[in-house]
């Protein structure tokens, strides 16, 4: 009964901490672009690969 006195308020605060971090994370604008990553990951850029060099900067030509 002992271990309950411990593990019910760290569990709250735990719970709290999250319900924090997530409204947080809701506030900086976290999740303003639900669809644009998935959209960017398989859109195909052929033209911009080529333009790269090969660590990601533009080529010198």
């Amino acid at each position: 009964m002992s271990a309950l006195i411990w593990l019910i308020p760290c569990a709250l605060a735990l719970g709290g901490l999250g319900l924090a971090a997530f409204l947080w994370a809701l506030n900086s604008g976290q999740f303003s672009d639900l669809e644009g990553a998935g959209w960017r990951a398989i859109q195909d850029d052929e033209d911009a690969d080529r333009a790269e060099g090969p660590r990601g900067r533009p080529d010198a030509r």
